[in-house]
């Protein structure tokens, strides 16, 4: 018998249950219209995020409080993962969600920024590339060791380089070395005052140097007839007492290493005594530390880091000396005006090199701790990876390609681009290829100006076009089909 129209039911609709404590909240999804279906669907509907969820057996149930059920989400115990397990690809992007500027981010959350795949790729082969800090311990320690045995040994036994001091430059110093620790440049320097410059070449980095006025130096030994400062006899002589004080080390030295030590053949137009202590390779090179009111006029235009580094620091690298390293292109024997190409000198700025790249964000904090990361010196890293590699393979066609000139693409790309939001470690492989580019435009104009002597151009030693074109196509090859040579 049917029950009276006044009577409770015992299952009364969820839409009719009203709370009698809780004012009434209006849901989010009210104001939605609803459409009703055309036709009956044989789909079986599968669960919503609205639905009810079965109360956690510690947690009391709606009957137990009064209260209208809702929705409990119970996420899922958190583990550690096994760092162990993890490849050099994903312990980079571990690092990565790290290095962003606001420090470690979650997913989903505000600042948070999507590694793309072309970045994990290149991450891990930047994390192959290191260098333990074991290997370079160890490396830098037998470096040490030789490079301070020959200057004592220098000072005391020669009259002309008594004032001789050491300056650590090249990658290695840079921060920018990868692989192995195989390859170091010691410049050992000699202070000299009141030169006379003369360029020796239209571009201006190559120059012959006089003294203004009697030197009163131990180098007037090196004079030629019209007062000209011989590169060529100052090398001959410096290189003669690097071999004496190698000798003398593997004599008198107790490190078993010492004794293995050799002075590799001198190659034309080197500036460099090479030293091969056991599998590493050490260039000493010898330079004037010029100290002048000026850098010479050919500079002017050049070193153009006011947008990135800032006027101050500019004039404070501005007061600073220059060198010159005996460094010839061509024959030794080209003359000019009566000089010869092999007693000229090379100007230098390796050490301010060195300091813009170990301090190259436009923020004091870029890349120190709790600060932001870029991406520059990983660029660099990459793009000397890729030079060397493709060298490897094809050493004929690309011999005349260093990665100085590298380092030299960088450092216009960080004038053109000198914000450090333009070159966040999250995006490294947008400001790689853009990097690349940079280094193609400068290949099909045969241009790449010296970042502080603009007139000069690092590829004209390499003036075929052919090759130029060679190396263009190399590189379009590889970035086309993601980098196999970095695999």
């Amino acid at each position: 018998m049917p029950k009276s129209n006044g009577g409770r039911a015992k299952n009364p609709p969820p839409s009719s249950a009203k709370p009698r404590t809780l004012p009434r909240v209006k849901s989010p999804i009210a104001s939605t219209p609803l459409t009703k279906d055309p036709a009956p669907s044989t789909h079986k509907p599968t669960a919503s995020l609205e639905t009810k969820t079965r109360p956690h057996p510690k947690e009391p149930t709606a009957k137990q409080t009064g209260t209208s059920p809702k929705s409990t989400r119970h996420p899922a115990p958190k583990t550690r993962p096994d760092k162990r397990s993890e490849g050099p690809e994903k312990r980079a992007c571990r690092a990565l969600a790290t290095d962003s500027p606001s420090g470690p981010v979650k997913k989903g959350g505000a600042g948070f920024k999507k590694v793309t795949s072309g970045n994990k790729d290149l991450l891990g082969v930047l994390e192959s590339l290191k260098i333990s800090k074991q290997s370079r311990s160890k490396a830098t320690d037998k470096v040490n060791d030789v490079i301070d045995s020959i200057v004592k040994h220098v000072k005391t036994s020669s009259e002309y380089f008594q004032d001789i001091a050491k300056l650590p430059t090249g990658s290695y110093y840079e921060n920018v070395k990868i692989s192995e620790p195989d390859e170091f440049d010691i410049m050992l320097t000699i202070p000299v005052h009141r030169v006379q410059l003369e360029q020796f070449d239209s571009g201006g980095a190559f120059y012959s140097v006089s003294f203004k006025r009697n030197p009163r130096s131990p180098l007037e030994h090196f004079l030629l007839k019209d007062g000209t400062l011989s590169a060529h006899n100052m090398l001959f002589e410096f290189r003669k007492h690097v071999k004496e004080a190698t000798k003398s080390q593997k004599a008198s030295h107790s490190l078993s290493f010492i004794k293995d030590v050799q002075v590799e053949r001198k190659r034309k137009g080197c500036p460099a005594v090479t030293l091969q202590v056991k599998e590493i390779s050490v260039d000493i090179v010898l330079g004037l530390e010029v100290h002048s009111m000026s850098w010479p006029p050919m500079t002017k235009d050049g070193f153009n880091i006011v947008d990135w580094l800032g006027t101050k620091v500019k004039k404070d690298f501005k007061l600073k000396p220059f060198y010159l390293v005996p460094k010839y292109v061509g024959k030794g024997w080209d003359e000019k005006e009566g000089i010869y190409a092999r007693d000229v000198w090379r100007i230098s700025f390796s050490h301010i090199e060195k300091a813009i790249l170990r301090n190259h964000g436009s923020t004091k904090t870029c890349c120190e701790s709790g600060g932001s990361k870029c991406c520059r010196k990983q660029c660099l890293k990459l793009l000397k990876h890729l030079l060397n590699e493709l060298k490897k393979k094809h050493p004929k066609e690309l011999s005349k390609f260093f990665s100085y000139q590298a380092k030299t693409v960088l450092l216009h790309g960080c004038v053109k681009r000198p914000k450090d939001s333009q070159w966040e470690l999250a995006h490294l492989d947008d400001c790689f290829q853009q990097l690349l580019d940079d280094f193609i435009k400068h290949l099909k104009t045969g241009s790449l100006p010296h970042f502080f002597v603009p007139t000069y151009n690092l590829l004209e030693s390499c003036s075929d076009s052919k090759k130029q074109e060679f190396l263009i196509n190399c590189i379009d090859s590889e970035r086309n089909n993601m980098f196999p040579i970095f695999k």
